[in-house]
């Protein structure tokens, strides 16, 4: 299996960054005051959270320049998603995708809830 567990040949359209280290969402906090940032927890072992991020991306069609992608696979990483949900004070779900905006949520929803077309309204 390749990244975020579609087959190795799966091509993702958008071009995320990895969420790995706590130390980096303070980073992510202060970026998305000159940029949004969108962060999406994912658990590979889940096939609706597969099929959350496949309806993200498959009806993405903002400019990605405008947003900073940032992709937690939280299996591999729980401490950080434990940390995005203390430092944010977002209750975690899995899936899950959080903008922020100027230091703020500005969006969190989870499962079928994730609308990228709201998500891009925001951006």
């Amino acid at each position: 299996m390749g990244l975020f567990g579609f087959g190795k040949n799966k091509e993702n359209k958008l071009p995320w960054e990895n969420l790995t280290s706590s130390s980096q969402i303070e980073k992510l906090i202060v970026a998305s005051q000159e940029i949004p940032v969108l962060i999406y927890k994912h658990s590979t072992r889940c096939g609706i959270s597969s099929m959350a991020l496949s309806r993200l991306e498959s009806s993405w069609n903002a400019d990605t320049s405008r947003c900073k992608l940032v992709f937690l696979d939280l299996i591999a990483f729980r401490d950080v998603s434990n940390t995005v949900s203390e430092k944010l004070n977002v209750v975690h779900q899995s899936p899950q995708a959080i903008l922020l905006k100027n230091g703020e949520v500005v969006y969190h929803a989870s499962h079928s809830e994730i609308n990228s077309e709201k998500i891009q309204s925001l951006i």
